[in-house]
């Protein structure tokens, strides 16, 4: 059972924007100490702070929202939704209901949809996936390897996860205005915003892969995917009760609940299916054009840094929050 309603959400990772739930930053992990980084101080090495970060869609953002993201220097929002989401989601004129677009000044927003024309909202993938609301991982890791092979899909113009993978490899970029992290400074990207709907699906799958590419262990990344299960859970009455009264799904309060959940099994099952058919991480970027190896090496350079003990994030106490 996840953390309950009044208990907070531990803090980093999570960071509290009006407006904007289940916003995170992916950065803080540990690196496995068998990586094969540049790392010579002995310090344990982290993924860097204030580079990545996820959250749901950003239609209800408020004023002090866009400040907040502003004080983090946020240059790009990158939108994975496609098009006839947000249209389906922003109709209706009801400024509480809806998924409308959202921009604000000093953020390119860049869309860049994984499915062209299909509504992949959770919603949706319930109705492609017959497993997806009971108590497995299968239709959650054949959604996944699904969400993979689309966004990598050579017809799809837009590349969501090259575009998104390309940016966090650059070799150099406008200098971050904020810091969240004491960790030596590195050159590299500007802060990012990663976002479907949810902000659990898509949005944790190419979060998941740059994880991975730096070295992340899978019981790690897979605990960072479920902190969804808690970073939503303010919405959780609002998204069961919008689910159990869809006829088409057919659901109870129950399945609707395990819909909108992130079990990490969800995400061991997606990595370990990677590496049964790729080999490894690196192979299945490598393999599907997402990435060069050359920039697999800039990405790690970028997203690597070393820390003192006390700014790794503590995941371990945090994932008592998920029992």
């Amino acid at each position: 059972m996840a953390a309950e309603a009044d208990v907070p959400l531990p803090s980093p990772p999570f960071l509290s924007i009006p407006g904007l739930p289940n916003f995170r930053d992916a950065g803080g992990y540990p690196i496995s100490p068998s990586t094969n980084t540049t790392g010579t101080t002995g310090k344990p090495q982290i993924i860097r702070r204030n580079t990545i970060f996820r959250a749901s869609e950003p239609s209800k953002l408020t004023p002090a929202g866009v400040t907040a993201l502003q004080d983090l220097g946020i240059a790009k929002v990158y939108d994975l939704r496609s098009a006839v989401e947000i249209a389906r989601g922003g109709a209706g004129g009801d400024e509480n209901q809806g998924f409308a677009v959202r921009e604000w000044e000093g953020a390119e927003r860049v869309f860049v949809p994984v499915f062209l024309d299909l509504d992949y909202s959770p919603e949706m993938l319930a109705l492609r996936y017959r497993n997806y609301t009971v108590e497995r991982d299968e239709g959650f890791i054949q959604a996944y390897a699904d969400i993979l092979a689309a966004a990598s899909d050579p017809s799809n113009t837009y590349q969501p996860f090259r575009t998104i993978l390309s940016h966090l490899a650059s070799a150099s970029s406008p200098s971050s205005t904020a810091s969240t992290s004491t960790a030596t400074p590195t050159p590299g990207p500007s802060p990012c915003l990663i976002h479907c709907t949810a902000g659990k699906d898509r949005t944790g799958v190419v979060v998941a892969l740059v994880l991975s590419l730096c070295g992340v262990p899978d019981d790690v990344v897979a605990h960072e995917y479920a902190l969804t299960d808690i970073g939503l859970r303010e919405r959780w009455p609002e998204l069961v009760a919008h689910l159990t009264a869809n006829p088409k799904l057919a659901i109870d309060a129950a399945g609707a609940r395990r819909m909108i959940g992130a079990r990490k099994g969800a995400m061991i099952g997606t990595l370990a299916q990677v590496r049964e058919k790729h080999g490894s991480v690196e192979k299945c970027v490598i393999d599907l054009g997402l990435l060069s190896p050359e920039e697999i090496t800039q990405l790690r350079k970028n997203l690597i840094v070393e820390a003192e003990e006390e700014d790794v994030i503590q995941w371990k106490e945090h994932a008592k929050l998920l029992l």
